[in-house]
């Protein structure tokens, strides 16, 4: 909205915020566009797999130059926390970071916490200010950063402006110093840009201050202002060194013709290894490859080695006291441990894990314990231990070849084989199976005889010589017995019910 009342009425915005897509002419930006630099060195270090994390709008601008499709929401605190308890799993350690000082600054305290600040992790910090951040706790777990830095505080005239505003504000002596950032760098140019242009103005003999047409706001369509045009193209026609470098303006009103330093921090501290211009691109200055160490090679470096104190593998020698070192411990994985070491070329120490665990993941925090955990978090490079190979650890860290299978059975007593009996058969049910059975057979024979003692259709006259009748009935209780045991057996029977 201010920059349409801007273009409306002829009257120019100076920001040193993020650089904005607009045809605005009145809208002068001093703070440099970053894509181009990082695609640079994304190219540099030869990235093909990368997290990208932003927390502004002006991030997906950035990540669109860098892909061809970018995500679809910004992220907060909490969201950058959960991708980063998630990047174990996933084994992403190329990462950027595209943030303010302000917002960068916590994002790097969490890293801290969650114990991502080691070697194995590569941060590009897509920010202007890379000396104004503390990199303290991630020179100390050694991992690769690498940013930019606009200001170059190794110019003598910066030095002095930077002097001179560090004796300006700490007047008082209660106040603890504070030294001036990038952002203050950019606001400081921005006052000196204008006053640039005000004089070239009062060279050229235009009066800005002619109350000809002082423009109205509230007019339909808004009248602009008479002098804003002057004062446009003056300011675009500034050429000046300023705290950010060279400071130009194309017809857009951005910067061209800057340069800005790549940065890495090394052990022995934040160092340049290049720098990125509109004409040359990135260009490497460092004597080293990319994302490596100061001392490279095999030979040129102690390994840690993390072990748990388990016997026979790792033991303490009975005169341990008198050694220091590897000597102190002896056992199957020390010794493996030296032939490897001797048969690959290199140093290695040996460092028992601190909090005596194999390795864990915690169902709460999503966190690694253990041997695991300093494998994991970079804390280690090599484990040599009893260390068992599971599906949760091989998906976060390498295993080699087992030195040792152990296989896990179940023994029970070999059963001795006995001759049948005679009542054998008995055997596939129960004792009370049976005897069910049995009583069930007799209660469906009785229940048969009694129904066929009631019925009227079982009983029948049978004649006799005598000429005499006698009634008779077929079910009596044999027949209802060998009724029912045939029914049960399904072979049938001679008689049956009517």
């Amino acid at each position: 909205m201010l920059m349409s009342f801007c273009g409306a009425l002829h009257v120019c915005f100076v920001t040193p915020s993020f650089p904005m897509e607009n045809s605005n002419q009145f809208v002068i930006q001093l703070r440099p566009e970053l894509q181009d630099a990082l695609v640079g060195v994304i190219e540099h270090y030869k990235w093909s797999r990368f997290v990208y994390m932003y927390s502004s709008d002006s991030g997906l601008a950035v990540l669109q130059k860098v892909l061809d499709t970018a995500a679809e929401q910004t992220m907060t605190e909490a969201s950058f926390l959960k991708v980063f308890q998630d990047l174990d799993k996933r084994k992403e350690g190329q990462i950027i970071l595209d943030c303010e000082l302000e917002r960068l600054t916590s994002i790097l305290k969490k890293i801290i916490e969650l114990g991502k600040n080691v070697k194995s992790y590569h941060y590009i910090l897509a920010n202007l200010g890379f000396l104004d951040i503390d990199l303290t706790e991630f020179k100390k777990g050694e991992a690769n950063v690498t940013g930019f830095q606009l200001v170059n505080y190794a110019n003598p005239n910066i030095s002095r402006t930077v002097q001179q505003w560090l004796d300006f504000e700490n007047k008082d002596a209660k106040v603890p110093k504070r030294g001036l950032k990038y952002t203050g760098a950019l606001t400081y140019d921005g006052v000196k840009v204008m006053s640039t242009a005000f004089q070239n103005l009062r060279r050229q003999r235009i009066d800005i201050s002619r109350r000809g047409n002082a423009g109205e706001c509230l007019a339909n369509p808004p009248a602009p202002w008479g002098q804003g045009i002057d004062i446009q193209r003056a300011l675009q026609q500034v050429r000046i060194e300023g705290l950010t470098g060279h400071i130009q303006f194309n017809e857009k009103g951005r910067r061209t013709n800057y340069t800005v330093s790549v940065m890495e921090l090394r052990p022995t501290g934040p160092k340049k290894v290049g720098y990125w211009n509109e004409d040359e691109k990135f260009v490497s200055t460092a004597a080293y490859m990319p994302g490596s160490n100061e001392t490279s090679g095999l030979q040129n470096r102690t390994y840690i080695v993390t072990t748990i104190m388990e016997s026979p593998y790792v033991m303490l020698k009975k005169n341990h006291e008198q050694f220091t070192g590897n000597d102190k411990y002896e056992g199957y994985c020390v010794e493996l441990a030296a032939e490897i070491a001797k048969h690959v070329g290199y140093h290695y120490l040996l460092k028992i894990v601190a909090d005596g665990k194999y390795g864990a993941r915690d169902a709460e925090t999503m966190m690694w314990n253990g041997m695991v955990g300093e494998l994991v978090y970079g804390k280690a490079d090599v484990a040599v231990a009893p260390l068992t190979i599971t599906l949760v650890r091989e998906e976060v860290i390498d295993f080699s070849k087992p030195f040792m299978s152990l296989g896990i059975s179940i023994m029970i007593k070999k059963p001795t084989k006995s001759k049948p009996g005679v009542f054998s058969f008995l055997d596939p049910l129960a004792y009370e199976i049976w005897m069910c059975i049995v009583f069930a057979y007799i209660g469906v024979s009785v229940v048969l005889f009694l129904v066929s003692r009631f019925s009227p259709y079982e009983w029948h006259a049978e004649d006799y010589d005598d000429q005499s009748q006698e009634q008779s009935n077929e079910f009596g209780i044999f027949n209802s017995l060998w009724f029912s045991l045939g029914a049960f057996m399904q072979q049938g029977c001679d008689i049956s019910p009517r």
